[in-house]
Formats: structure tokens, C-alpha cells, sequence
């Protein structure tokens, strides 16, 4: 794990933030059900104020065992250059040999690179649409869908799966929960009939400053080699950035 470790340090430095810039830090615990905790997640998001509004350019997230070590066991990291809600992604967990890559070489086209653990690589192009929301840029769709948030309004869009090679139609709507409390819960669930039989939706609790405290649902942290965990993600902010999150 030395070597990721390593990329770390490349990528925080390069990272620095420049003058005029502002960041937004926070960590998060993953745990199952019964509270036993899975991992942890450092997430540092650097980017501007604009007309009072904090955009995001760059963000890295640094995932750590329950054990307390430092030494990461994934990472990724993501580019908001040509979107905030469809970034750039690369994501890598050496433990499997799996690493993902989300690119954009053209104008509305998007390139999907998945080495999958046994070492088979999967590679796609797709056409993209201006309804497509791309991993953590969610959480930037639902900060720009902010007032149709806090009136329980529903908003549909579609949603890629890199490891499927596709993109399917979501929505994100007012969610309901015994167990995920929120000043703000929602949940994106799929469209279609039939996925929404094989697909269980992931609930987020939001603040009332739009950060998002909780998330629960399928992860992109990978359990075994047949499957993610799925967990509920308690998130605490270290650094707010000098203006608001939402609009």
C-alpha cells in the first residue's frame, strides 16, 4: 500500500489550492446495520465562490480501514472541469486490481475504462445527454435542484453505471425512513419497472445548509470480488468554504 500512499501525496500536492480558491472538507463512516464500522472517507473538495455559491473543481476521497491505520486501501479522485454534476473519475482499489476511469473526449461523448478484479478490462463509449448525472456529482445535482428539494418536489434524470457500460432513467424524489434522519431525505431510485425490482434506492439525509450528513444504500467500495458493500455513510464537515452551498 506504500505506492497508493504515495499517489496521495502526488495528487494532495498537486491539489494545493491556489490563491482565490476555497475548499470544503469532511469526513465519513461507513458501517452495516448493527453499527459495525466498515471504513472510513476523507473527502477534500477544492474550488471557488462564484456569485456567492461554492463550485467545484477538484475533489479527492481517501478511503481508510476501520483499523485506524493511515494507509488507504482506495482512492479517487474526480474533475469538475466540464461539469459539476458529470465528472471526471478515477478510481482505483489495488487490493482487487480494480480500477475505473470516467473521461470525456469529446463533446458529448463519455469513455468508460473498468479493469474488473480477476483482471478483464471492459471498455465503452457512450453518447451523453444534458440529464446525465456521473457517481458524486449526485450530490451537486441535488444542491442545484435545492428549491425543488426542500418543497418535495421529484426530478428525473439518468444515472451511468460505468460497470454496466450505460446510463439509466432516475429520479430523485422525497424519501421516507425509520432509520436515516435528516433536516432534508431524499432518495434516487430508478425509473423503470423492472429495475426498480432489482435495484433498492439509496436514501440521502441532507442538512439544512444543503451539506449531505447521511447516505445509504449500494457503495463503490468493493467488499469481495463479487460485490460492493452496502452501508449507511455518516458524514461530518471539517471545512465549510466561505460561501453557501446551494443557490
Amino acid at each position: 500500500m506504500t505506492a497508493i500512499r504515495g499517489g496521495v501525496l502526488l495528487v494532495a500536492a498537486s491539489m494545493a489550492a491556489p490563491v482565490g480558491a476555497d475548499l470544503f472538507e469532511f469526513t465519513g463512516s461507513a458501517a452495516k446495520n448493527d453499527g459495525t464500522v466498515l471504513y472510513e472517507e476523507e473527502h477534500r473538495i477544492e474550488g471557488q465562490c462564484e456569485e456567492g455559491v461554492f463550485q467545484p473543481a477538484k475533489h479527492l476521497v481517501t478511503y481508510l480501514p476501520s483499523s485506524g491505520s493511515d494507509q488507504p486501501f482506495a482512492e479517487k479522485w474526480l474533475d469538475y472541469s466540464s461539469s459539476v454534476v458529470r465528472p471526471a473519475v478515477n478510481f482505483r482499489q489495488p487490493d482487487f486490481n480494480e480500477f475505473l476511469e470516467i473521461t470525456y473526449p469529446a463533446k458529448g461523448i463519455v469513455n468508460l475504462v473498468w479493469q474488473q478484479p480477476g483482471g478483464d478490462t471492459s471498455r465503452s463509449t457512450l453518447e451523453i445527454s444534458n440529464e446525465l448525472v456521473v457517481d458524486a456529482g449526485f450530490d451537486n445535482f441535488v444542491r442545484r435542484n435545492w428549491h425543488k428539494v426542500i418543497n418535495d418536489e421529484s426530478v428525473k434524470f439518468r444515472f451511468l453505471a460505468p460497470t454496466r457500460g450505460t446510463d439509466y432513467a432516475f429520479v430523485l424524489e422525497p424519501a421516507q425512513s425509520q432509520t436515516v434522519k435528516a433536516d432534508h431525505l431524499v432518495q434516487i431510485r430508478p425509473d423503470s419497472f423492472m429495475l426498480k425490482l432489482l435495484v433498492d434506492p439509496i436514501v440521502l439525509g441532507y442538512s439544512k445548509k444543503g451539506v449531505l450528513t447521511v447516505y445509504s444504500g449500494l457503495t463503490n467500495v468493493r467488499e469481495n470480488a463479487d460485490q460492493n458493500f452496502t452501508a449507511t455513510i455518516r458524514y461530518n464537515v471539517t471545512t465549510y468554504p466561505e460561501c453557501e452551498l446551494t443557490p
